[in-house]
């Protein structure tokens, strides 16, 4: 891999901390070409610290770790994008990502959507919606209706108007979202699940 250490008068290339299976970004640091050497040699992320003046490796002293996957050189070879698999915690608060954020698999629109059907769920009695009707209906209820809609899933899966199965599908996935959460389960568990598959 070649990085372009001499763009910068100080020697230093930024290096991007993701992680390998959520693809949140963690952190970002530096490196020189010895840093990059270690981290190479080591498998765990080593930076060059501008206030220490020295290598440092990321969890030297808590513990936290950050064990590479996979390292990728940009366009222009001056940034690096490091993949890891975080050991603990990785800003020094004690959060798992120095801006603070959870670092949980995202699932686009299927996230945004969970969170609002957890907060329909959890609305007060003045908000009541159709999903917190289903939860005040109980578990039997939301699975009845997960079957319904599977049921006319497929259905307009054998008929040949694509519409009205991406409109059926839309409904299953939508009640099957709901009745994840009347589990207790949410979209990443499922993730968890099907990893464990792989083969």
């Amino acid at each position: 891999m070649k990085v372009d250490f001499n763009k910068n008068s100080d020697g230093l290339v930024p290096a991007i901390i993701q992680d390998a299976k959520t693809k949140s970004v963690l952190m970002l640091g530096y490196m020189n070409a010895d840093a990059l050497e270690k981290t190479q040699e080591s498998g765990k992320v080593t930076f060059y610290s501008r206030t220490k003046q020295r290598l440092w490796t990321k969890g030297e002293e808590s513990g936290n770790f950050l064990e590479v996957v996979n390292i990728k050189n940009d366009c222009d070879q001056d940034t690096l994008l490091i993949q890891v698999i975080p050991v603990g915690p990785v800003c020094h608060t004690g959060s798992d990502t120095c801006w603070n954020e959870k670092n949980e698999s995202q699932f686009g629109f299927f996230s945004e959507l969970e969170n609002t059907i957890q907060h329909r769920r959890n609305a007060a009695d003045g908000e009541k919606s159709y999903v917190a009707s289903l939860f005040d209906k109980g578990i039997n209820k939301i699975a009845q209706k997960v079957g319904e809609e599977a049921v006319e899933t497929v259905i307009e899966a054998m008929d040949d108007n694509d519409e009205l199965f991406l409109y059926e599908s839309a409904d299953l996935l939508f009640h099957y979202l709901i009745l994840l959460q009347a589990k207790g389960f949410t979209l990443s568990d499922i993730e968890n699940e099907l990893m464990k598959r792989k083969k």
